[in-house]
């Protein structure tokens, strides 16, 4: 592919170039890619970067360059080369993929904690694999049965990409992305393409994806459900989500004070606005600090009609993600507010 720039009276052809000729190295390229979410779209879609130079294996000192988690699960090996044919990347590839296949999910959130703390990032590993993937029953996410392989090089050879026609079509799941620089006077450019799988086949993948999310509502059904009793009134089968929200709504409704609610709950579970706004507000306020992420930021917090609780010159919104600590925060607020006699059950199955 050439690249031209056009100007009033030209129409000039952009020199392409080489990494090694413009002095960039592999793991300019992993920086990137870990720290530019536009870039790691093209490179990897839905998928998020969870380690570097990832290496936790025994009796091997290989790493792999970047390790990411799509937003169906599923761990993505992402191997870089600068070179012009790809060289053995296919089978370095493979074999990583086979070591990190046993990892666990709990295996995946200590990794990627230690990724965030050697980035100077101070946020909860685990919530933040719980946003990227948006699962059903956060208690429960378990990795996926598949290990993606996304290969990005300046070239790939005809060896390489029939060997990749090949493994994908034994159900593997290997992505090759080509990576061009081109020196426009100075300012490098970048040309990325993936040339497997074609473009053509992004519709299927679409609706595969699409029937994953739809399965995955099905079993929303046999999720487990409780029976609450606040004030004296029962609610039954209610999942974690609407649980939380009802028991939250209820405090504010019986006039408890809010600051004591608040302290309990964890701050990433609850945003606070110090005036009474409407519904419309909220989520303008909410989609103004949305990170773009895979799942809208609205879409993680209960901010649609009536769901925003305004007391006494506050909007309080809470958090619709809820995981493994949630029975541990109700039995906190019913130890807090024990006028309220907060009780849950586990509802059980007809």
């Amino acid at each position: 592919m050439a690249l031209f720039q056009i100007t009033d009276n030209n129409f000039t052809k952009v020199k392409e170039t080489t990494f090694n000729d413009e002095g960039i190295k592999e793991r300019d390229i992993q920086t990137l890619i870990k720290t530019q979410p536009d870039l790691t779209k093209l490179i990897s879609p839905h998928t998020l970067i969870v380690s570097e130079e990832f290496s936790k294996w025994e009796d091997n000192q290989n790493r792999i360059d970047l390790l990411g988690i799509d937003s169906d699960a599923n761990l993505v090996v992402i191997e870089l080369k600068r070179t012009k044919d790809g060289g053995y990347m296919d089978l370095q590839a493979l074999r990583y993929a086979a070591m990190v296949s046993a990892m666990t999910f709990d295996d995946l959130v200590d990794y990627f904690q230690n990724f965030l703390s050697d980035n100077n990032d101070e946020g909860d590993a685990r919530e933040k694999l719980i946003e990227h993937l948006d699962p059903e029953d956060p208690d429960s996410i378990e990795l996926g049965d598949k290990v993606k392989i996304v290969l990005a090089s300046l070239e790939f050879s005809k060896p390489l990409t029939t060997s990749v026609l090949w493994l994908n079509e034994q159900t593997l799941d290997i992505r090759c992305v080509r990576i061009r620089p081109y020196n426009n006077d100075g300012q490098i450019l970048l040309d990325i393409q993936t040339i497997i799988p074609l473009p053509e086949t992004n519709e299927y993948q679409t609706q595969l994806r699409n029937k994953r999310k739809s399965e995955r509502e099905q079993k929303k059904a046999k999720k487990a459900k409780y029976n609450l009793s606040i004030g004296g009134i029962s609610y039954p089968e209610l999942y974690k989500r609407n649980l939380m929200h009802l028991i939250f709504s209820k405090l504010f409704e019986n006039d408890e004070n809010p600051e004591k609610i608040v302290e309990i709950l964890p701050s990433s579970k609850i945003l606070v606005f110090d005036s009474l706004l409407e519904d419309e507000e909220v989520r303008n306020l909410i989609m103004s600090k949305d990170k773009g992420l895979s799942t809208p930021r609205t879409d993680r917090f209960f901010c649609k009609n009536y769901e925003p609780v305004q007391h006494k010159g506050k909007t309080y919104v809470l958090s619709n993600q809820w995981g493994i600590d949630t029975l541990d925060l109700v039995s906190k607020l019913g130890n807090k507010f024990p006028n309220q006699n907060i009780a849950v059950i586990e509802a059980v199955p007809d």
